[in-house]
């Protein structure tokens, strides 16, 4: 073998090494620690579309108000430990939330779209006023007054510095401040209850915020304060989630949970995932055993490659962070059909070559050679078809990760079938040349058709 050959076949050989490492195995990989990352249609989860209020946002402020909508999400979707979240707008007043491999409960779907996370409340006797009912009594809105106007006391006038603690008695304690508003109000709210030292309700949407015994948190004001206060009596992990959602800031506008949101069980995403690899498995089965049948040995060498441009793909979509969906699933299994249409347009090509009397040597340079044009200019326009797929499924015009998905595997399936046609295939047929195999036309040219007499 010729020294270029050698020095080809290695970088080949180290390139596979490399990429079954970053693969194998599967879940995790040796080489990158990471593993395939499976969206929502796959694993399961959580889709959510919450509709925003923009009534009173002048046209202007329409979208840096849904960008930062979008951010306080992101800051409350962290803490709960999800990774590989996607929150982006539909239209111009939606928001889709996928979470994919995490069921969310009614309580955090609500909570995730409150303007303000914790209101405060006063017990009373008025029915009419009463919007809070536990086993402590009716609470209404624990409300004072700035200037002229009555505005009830939430979290939205915390300041952004929660943070857990424990007290002499090892007791958990959620320390919060109050901005200059909010110290008005607390400090007028306290005023009014400390007298009798009532107590003053937290409530979390509809419900009471209860702590660790499950009893209704509801302190005592037993003196007047102004700017600081302290929740006690929460678990550890509840006292932790709400400090870190308190941190992440209030949504500038009203959201609205659509009924159209919906979990996906992850057995569900398991068993598509599952027929989904089966069913492309099965297809690049059939087509290695069709290459191996019909081209011979370089069907074989081309079945090699193409098992070669399996384990680079899925590097690159480890690698590369590329969130694998059903859709996904489908643009890499066109892209195979991609690399073995261009293995078809070479071999046939030498075919014509070896009929003709070439040595196998020359019918490889001539059908690589003569094949690369038309290859080149079908890949290219596969890949200018699937950046404009990705660009209208990132825009508003169609707003489609499927479309995105779909694209994005394609593009890069294609870039590498490319590469393992011209290349990889052709490395591994050259070794045959000068060899008795090489000399035996049948094994690469079969089915020649014979000459009219």
């Amino acid at each position: 073998m010729p020294r270029r050959n050698t020095l080809v076949f290695l970088i080949v050989l180290v390139l596979f090494v490399l990429a079954a490492l970053v693969v194998l195995p599967i879940s995790k990989g040796t080489l990158g620690q990471k593993g395939i990352r499976l969206g929502l249609d796959l694993q399961g989860g959580t889709r959510i579309i919450y509709t925003a209020n923009l009534a009173g946002i002048a046209a202007s402020d329409v979208t840096s108000t849904m960008d930062g909508t979008i951010a306080v999400l992101t800051n409350r979707i962290n803490p709960m430990g999800v990774s590989e979240t996607s929150i982006r707008t539909l239209g111009e007043n939606q928001i889709l939330v996928e979470i994919p491999g995490k069921s969310l409960t009614d309580k955090e779907k609500e909570g995730l779209s409150r303007v303000a996370l914790l209101e405060f409340g006063e017990l009373t006797t008025d029915n009419a006023s009463a919007r809070w009912e536990d086993e402590l009594g009716k609470w209404k809105p624990a409300t004072g007054t700035i200037g002229s106007e009555t505005k009830a006391l939430t979290s939205r006038y915390f300041k952004n510095n929660t943070f857990v603690s424990r007290d002499n008695l090892n007791q958990i304690r959620l320390e919060f401040e109050f901005d200059a508003e909010g110290s008005q109000l607390f400090e007028q709210i306290t005023t009014r209850l400390s007298p009798g030292r009532q107590p003053l309700g937290i409530f979390e949407g509809n419900e009471p915020l209860r702590g660790e015994d499950k009893r209704p948190v509801a302190p005592n004001v037993i003196a007047v304060i102004t700017n600081r206060g302290e929740i006690t009596g929460l678990s550890p992990g509840e006292a932790t989630r709400l400090s870190q959602q308190l941190n992440a800031g209030r949504l500038p506008v009203p959201l609205t949970l659509d009924p159209t949101s919906l979990d996906i069980p992850a057995s569900l995403g398991q068993d598509f995932f599952a027929r989904s690899l089966r069913a492309g498995m099965l297809g690049i089965l059939m087509t290695m055993l069709f290459m191996t049948i019909y081209y011979r040995i370089s069907g074989l060498m081309a079945s090699l490659a193409l098992a070669y441009y399996a384990f680079i793909t899925l590097a690159i979509f480890k690698l590369l962070g590329v969130t694998l969906t059903l859709a996904g699933i489908a643009g890499f299994i066109l892209s195979v059909g991609m690399a073995i249409d261009a293995n078809v347009l070479i071999f046939e090509r030498m075919k014509e070559e070896m009929w003709a009397g070439r040595s196998l040597g020359a019918a490889i340079d001539a059908g690589f050679n003569r094949a690369w044009p038309a290859i080149l200019d079908s890949n290219v326009t596969t890949v200018l078809a699937g950046a404009i797929l990705y660009w209208l499924g990132s825009s508003n015009i169609i707003a489609s990760d499927v479309a995105k998905g779909f694209a994005v595997t394609l593009m890069i399936g294609v870039a590498v079938s490319m590469f393992t046609a011209i290349t990889v295939t052709r490395t591994f047929v050259r070794p045959f040349v000068g060899t008795v195999l090489g000399q035996n036309t049948s094994l690469f040219a079969p089915y020649q058709r014979k000459k009219n007499v």
